[in-house]
């Protein structure tokens, strides 16, 4: 989403002699919206992993593992749509109480974010082995974020090789190893909206908001905050609702990082700060408008997800899994190239960083420990950059 939108704003003074700003900022939400909801798909449907990991597995792939898809897409859906209607009705108190709130902590915002990991860290890991391990993947990949933040390589080939290789391509070779396959799919699906799910709405929509505020924390560690939200308890006996809440997260998330740039007057995200170039004057009239985009995005990606979602149930098993995950890994690493001599990168020296960041992100899946420990890739340089602006 963020490479797009990079492309896009790359060539905006082209793009200007056809469409308006307004129209560009448009589209550039509408896609980040929609891609939030339906970027679950592809991520549960690929990479899954063998049945005797089902326990440490992402609640998506869990689903994909019981033969519940069908019912993972309509958990997704309505986690995406619900929690992004919970932070529009909340829009109101957030911003009469956010920024005053904002400004204030901002000079702790490094103690925060330590605080958050180190809560993070224990909540995910229930031995100290895994803790250990949880420390070193953390460290490991902050160390390498803050190498990819101080070398001349712009932002979104930094970002693209270091995320395609901790959290995509790592996954697919995984899978590859351990010979999965998605198993047979229930055509139907026991799908019922219970209090569970209404909390994990609620819990997403909130936890996105203030996810919103805080840098470098991602949709894994806001789903932790969700699940504390909607009253705790362990991963595995809620999934569904922990589902809910990390789609949830995910698009109340990507709204609300546009509607900080009105509030504090700072975009939290990669679109965000494209649309915040565009837009010279981001005043009230351009606010209703994105949250009416917004909510057209999230209404029409409801039906794109749910009809895709359910074309892929139905399918999946006739699809060579193993060829469509070579490809997926082939074209990623082709995306990585091209973008590399595009940027007029040092391709050597971006292979070697995609190859180690691969590395790095198929540790856990070996030992068993939670991926979003790799989130220290963003975490680390934010907490280093806030506590340096703290300490002058």
């Amino acid at each position: 989403m963020n490479t797009v939108g990079a492309f896009i704003f790359a060539y905006s003074a082209y793009l200007l002699n056809f469409f308006s700003t307004d129209f560009l900022a448009v589209f550039l939400i509408s896609m980040a919206i929609s891609h939030s909801m339906i970027d679950f798909l592809p991520s549960m449907f690929l990479g899954v992993p063998e049945e005797g990991t089902v326990l440490s597995v992402l609640p998506g792939h869990y689903f994909m593992l019981m033969g519940r898809g069908k019912e993972a897409v309509r958990l997704v859906t309505i986690g995406g749509f619900g929690s992004l209607m919970v932070t529009i009705v909340l829009l109101p108190i957030f911003a009469l109480f956010l920024p005053p709130i904002y400004w204030e902590i901002k000079p702790y915002i490094y103690l925060i974010l330590v605080l958050a990991v180190v809560y993070m860290i224990k909540r995910l890991n229930r031995n100290l082995y895994s803790m250990v391990w949880s420390v070193f993947l953390f460290i490991s990949s902050g160390i390498l974020g803050w190498v990819m933040l101080n070398t001349p390589l712009s932002t979104n080939v930094s970002l693209l090789t270091i995320f395609s290789g901790l959290f995509g391509v790592s996954t697919l070779i995984y899978s590859l190893t351990q010979n999965s396959k998605v198993p047979t799919q229930n055509k139907e699906h026991n799908f019922k909206i219970n209090k569970n799910i209404l909390r994990g709405i609620f819990a997403g929509g909130i936890a996105g908001s203030i996810l919103g505020f805080l840098p470098g924390m991602g949709p894994a560690q806001g789903s932790i905050l969700a699940q504390e939200l909607s009253g705790g308890g362990d991963i595995g006996e809620n999934r569904e609702g922990f589902l809910v809440a990390m789609s949830g997260v995910n698009v109340s998330d990507t709204l609300f990082s546009l509607i900080a740039i009105y509030l504090i007057g700072n975009p939290r995200s990669g679109i965000a700060v494209f649309i915040d170039k565009l837009i010279q004057n981001f005043d009230l009239n351009y606010l209703l408008l994105f949250i009416f985009v917004s909510i057209t995005a999230v209404s029409l990606s409801v039906f794109f997800c749910l009809k895709l979602g359910d074309f892929l149930i139905l399918y999946i098993n006739s699809i060579n899994y193993t060829l469509l995950s070579k490809l997926v890994i082939i074209f990623t690493s082709l995306l990585v190239t091209i973008f590399a001599f595009i940027e007029n990168a040092n391709i050597l020296y971006v292979l070697l960083v995609y190859i180690t960041s691969i590395s790095l992100g198929m540790i856990p899946h070996y030992i068993g420990v939670n991926k979003s420990n790799l989130m220290g890739v963003l975490i680390v340089p934010a907490i280093i950059i806030y506590a340096s602006m703290a300490w002058g």
